[in-house]
């Protein structure tokens, strides 16, 4: 279980101005079913996420019509749109002819003077952008008492604003990166129109966020969590330990699917730069040969995921009894994730909202067994929120900054079956490619990299012969939520100079190509 407020220390919700997302894409910050009537907090808006699915399926999701007597601001995104609409008049949203994903241009239509309310959302943005759409649905024709506020070409009613009430739609996703100015569409509303306060920082997160910790741990309690080298878990780490130091117990398990030189470089980071308690486990031998013989993603995981949470059962009944008698020893009850927001929404599906992406390591709670209760410090943040957290927190710029490693491995960038052989040729790609990004200059402006095996060959000739090898294929995007991401257009020296070096470095590669969509 999660752990919310304990005693004098409130959730955030209660501290700051809020605002409700009702997210038609998973079940967390609040689900789009939740009963208005049992919020614990009056928000100061609240948001129509996006979603899937179709406002008219049978079984499709729809929100509680309290949420429109509230006397509050609303703002419909995407499926949320076509859910104000639906509310209204249940015949008025239906298929498009035509679909609309990825880029489109948006126009604004403003009103007079006397209706510069329904003008707030599109303040100081312009007379059109650049926005980024994922709808299949569209009106087809305005509800009542409704007006529009912005079109495409393909959607007449890409915006559209109640005429007395502060009630807005758009069909697009202002939340995106590829949305330019989409920022300040979100700023409009959530100060301009729901006057929310601007008084949240992250010093602050982080200071209630400690006093929480030590709230629920106590003076003896301890803590155990697991670390990777990513920067998720080396801010929740710090975290942790400047709650309560010695106290938490990092555990970094070496699955044999780590990067070039991780487990080196994570404990120099976490001891002799962090001052971290940290426990390293080689389990490489067991995660292997469990793997042996699977080809399918989601079974890798799974195996990955079962493995790790044993051998983390384990270690944590050695550190606790090597703990016992100490006096400041007391029992250890809590475990530490590293769990963003976006973990959740790619991980978990209910009726009606998003299909699951992935299945994620963090996500999903505990065995029954495991006698532990969580501790999620950063479940509500996204990934450009915890580096500056970590950067609040003290973080060499090169810990917060470094790209985002998935928990499984190298074991999913391997698309077939995980061998010794294989995990090495992915392992000596992808630290290739990492190198010469950084010696262009490039790590910064790159938000993750990587180098996957595919399960295919191809023909070439090496040393005058004829050979019949293995395929890399590069892949690196620039985003900031990691919910949606551009291909870098790397210049060809560069991924001539890449190609080179894997094909004459890694046994076994005679082609490299670069993913570009």
């Amino acid at each position: 279980m999660t752990v919310d407020g304990v005693g004098d220390i409130q959730p955030p919700r209660k501290l700051f101005d809020t605002l409700l997302v009702l997210d038609f894409g998973s079940h967390e910050l609040r689900p789009c079913t939740q009963e208005i009537s049992k919020l614990d907090y009056r928000p100061k808006g609240v948001i129509l996420s996006g979603g899937p699915y179709s406002v008219y399926d049978s079984g499709a999701p729809h929100v509680d019509p309290a949420v429109f007597d509230l006397d509050i601001p609303v703002l419909g995104i995407c499926y949320g749109l076509q859910e104000i609409a639906w509310q209204q008049n249940e015949k008025i949203v239906l298929a498009g002819e035509k679909r609309e994903y990825g880029h489109a241009k948006i126009a604004f239509e403003r009103k007079g003077a006397d209706s510069s309310r329904v003008n707030d959302l599109f303040q100081d943005v312009g007379d059109g952008i650049d926005v980024w759409m994922s709808h299949g649905d569209k009106l087809t024709q305005l509800p009542e008492s409704f007006s529009t506020i912005a079109k495409t070409s393909n959607a007449p009613f890409a915006g559209i604003a109640h005429d007395s009430k502060p009630f807005y739609g758009i069909q697009f996703h202002p939340e995106v990166s590829h949305t330019s100015q989409g920022t300040r569409i979100l700023e409009n509303f959530a100060v301009r129109i729901c006057k929310a306060g601007q008084d949240w920082t992250m010093e602050d997160f982080k200071e209630k966020e400690i006093s929480r910790v030590q709230a629920l741990v106590g003076a003896k309690g301890q803590v155990i969590g697991a670390v990777s080298g990513g920067v998720d878990s080396t801010v929740a780490a710090k975290l942790m330990h400047e709650a309560i130091g010695d106290r938490f117990h990092a555990v970094l398990v070496d699955n044999g699917l780590l990067r070039q030189d991780e487990v080196q470089t994570v404990h120099q980071t976490l001891t002799k730069y962090l001052g971290i308690n940290l426990t390293v486990i080689d389990a490489s031998e067991k995660f292997l040969a469990d793997l042996k013989g699977v080809s399918e993603p989601e079974q890798k995981r799974k195996i990955i995921g079962r493995n790790f949470i044993e051998v983390f059962q384990k270690t944590a009944d050695e550190i606790k009894a090597a703990a016992a008698g100490s006096p400041t020893s007391g029992k250890i009850e809590w475990l530490l994730q590293g769990t963003l927001y976006p973990d959740v929404i790619e991980s978990i599906a209910f009726r009606g909202p998003s299909q699951t992406i992935k299945t994620h390591h963090n996500v999903g709670g505990l065995p029954a067994d495991m006698d532990l209760q969580l501790i999620e410090p950063l479940r509500e943040l996204f990934k450009d929120e915890v580096r500056i957290l970590g950067t609040t927190l003290g973080i060499p710029p090169e810990l917060v900054w470094r790209h985002p490693f998935p928990g499984p491995g190298i074991a999913i960038r391997i698309l077939g079956e995980v061998t010794p052989s294989q995990v090495e040729i992915a392992r000596k790609a992808d630290h290739i490619f990492i190198e010469e990004i950084i010696r262009a200059g490039l790590y910064r402006d790159i938000s993750q990299a990587f180098a996957a095996l595919l399960p295919v060959k191809a023909v070439g000739v090496m040393g005058d012969k004829r050979v019949h090898e293995q395929v890399i294929a590069l892949r690196a995007v620039d985003t900031t939520d990691f919910m949606t991401a551009d291909w870098y257009p790397f210049d060809g020296h560069f991924l001539k100079r890449v190609s080179s070096r894997i094909v004459n470095e890694v046994c076994g590669v005679c082609r490299v190509v670069y993913d570009s969509e």
